[in-house]
C-alpha cells in the first residue's frame, strides 16, 4: 500500500523548558518518543486495519516507544445519528480477545513498542441485558501484555454525538499507568478532554501524560460553528493548569452527518503545541517529550498550595435550567 499519511516529526526539545535556566545546575532532559496516528475510517475492515498498520509502522520506524490511535479505532463513529446508534451492537467487542486487542497486540509485539487503541467494550451482564457497553481505551505493551484499560467517563448527548444511546458512563476513575520507566500515562477518551476536573484528578494521581483518543468534527445543527480552535485551546489549557503532556489522535474524513476535522496534536506542560496534523488527511505525528518539563513546572508549587477543604461546591449537583 502506498502511504497517504502526512508524516510530521519533532525531535529533541526545540521549544526548551521555560522554567529551566541554562547552567551547570540545570536538570537534564529525559526524553520519551511518542507517536500518534490520525486516521480516516474505511468501510472495508481489512483495508481499514491495513491502513492503521501502516500508520503505526511509520511511527515505530521513527523510533516511537508508544503509538496512540483514535477513538473507536476499528469502528465507524456509530453515534453520529440516532439511526446509526441503533446499529451500535454490531461493533461490541471483547476487551481482551476482540479484534482491536488482537490488532494492538500484533503491532506491539511485531514492532517492539506499546500500542494504545479504543473500542466498544462488551461486558457480559451488560450485553445480555441489551444495555449499552463501554467506550474503552486500552494499551498493550511490547510483550503483548494488556497494560491499561480505562472506560470513558463523560458521555455527550446532542446532535451528531448521540453517545448516550450507545455507551454507559465509565466507572474506571482516573487510573495512572507507568507504561515506560518514569512515564506515567492516563487514558481518558474524547469528551473527557473538555472537563478541567478530570485533568486535575489525573495530575493529582501523578500522571504526566494524558492520551485522549478522539472523534470530533462538525456540528450538524450548527454548520457555522467550528469547534476546532476552542477544542485545542481547552486541552492545552488543561495541560498548562496541571503540568501535563496531551496526546490527542482524532479522525479525519466524513462519516454520516459529521466531517471530522483532524487537527490531531501533541502539547507540552506549558500549553504549547509541539505538532499538529492537517484537518483533511491522515497523518502520523512523532515527537520527543521532555519529561523533565513536568518536574520543572511543578517546582512552581501550584498543586502544593491547593485548598481542597474549600472546594466542596465543585462536587455539588449542577443547577441549570432543563435541557430543551
Amino acid at each position: 500500500m502506498s502511504t497517504d499519511y502526512a508524516l510530521l516529526t519533532s525531535f529533541g526539545s526545540p521549544l526548551g523548558s521555560p522554567a529551566r535556566s541554562a547552567g551547570p545546575h540545570a536538570p537534564a532532559s529525559r526524553m520519551l518518543r511518542v507517536g500518534l496516528v490520525q486516521m480516516r475510517w474505511r468501510p472495508d475492515p481489512q483495508e481499514h486495519a491495513d491502513s492503521l498498520r501502516e500508520g503505526v509502522r511509520l511511527a515505530a520506524a521513527q523510533g516511537a516507544e508508544i503509538v496512540c490511535l483514535p477513538e473507536l479505532t476499528l469502528s465507524p463513529y456509530f453515534a453520529a445519528a440516532k439511526e446509526l446508534a441503533a446499529t451500535a451492537g454490531a461493533y461490541l467487542e471483547d476487551l481482551e480477545n476482540g479484534p482491536t486487542a488482537i490488532l494492538a497486540t500484533e503491532l506491539a509485539t511485531d514492532l517492539g513498542c506499546a500500542v494504545h487503541a479504543s473500542l466498544y467494550e462488551a461486558v457480559g451482564a451488560v450485553e445480555a441485558a441489551g444495555a449499552a457497553g463501554y467506550n474503552t481505551a486500552i494499551c498493550v505493551g511490547p510483550d503483548g501484555t494488556l497494560l491499561a484499560r480505562t472506560r470513558k467517563t463523560h458521555i455527550p448527548r446532542f446532535p451528531g454525538y448521540h453517545e448516550d444511546l450507545c455507551f454507559q458512563p465509565g466507572d474506571s476513575g482516573f487510573p495512572v499507568h507507568e507504561i515506560m520507566p518514569g512515564a506515567k500515562f492516563g487514558f481518558p477518551t474524547c469528551w473527557d478532554q473538555w472537563f478541567p476536573e478530570l485533568a486535575r484528578a489525573y495530575a493529582l494521581n501523578e500522571a504526566g501524560i494524558l492520551v485522549y483518543p478522539t472523534a470530533i468534527g462538525s456540528e450538524p445543527e450548527l454548520p457555522w460553528f467550528d469547534t476546532a480552535p476552542v477544542w485545542e485551546h481547552m486541552i492545552t489549557a488543561n495541560g498548562l493548569a496541571n503540568a501535563l503532556f496531551m496526546i490527542v489522535p482524532n479522525r479525519t474524513g466524513a462519516e454520516g452527518p459529521i466531517t471530522f476535522y483532524g487537527s490531531s496534536f501533541m502539547s507540552d506542560p506549558y500549553g504549547r503545541v509541539l505538532l499538529r496534523a492537517p484537518r483533511d488527511r491522515p497523518a502520523v505525528l512523532v515527537a520527543d517529550l521532555d519529561l523533565q518539563q513536568r518536574a520543572d513546572w511543578l517546582e512552581f508549587g501550584l498543586l502544593r498550595t491547593r485548598r481542597p477543604e474549600l472546594y466542596g461546591p465543585l462536587t455539588e449537583p449542577v443547577r441549570l435550567k432543563p435541557e430543551p
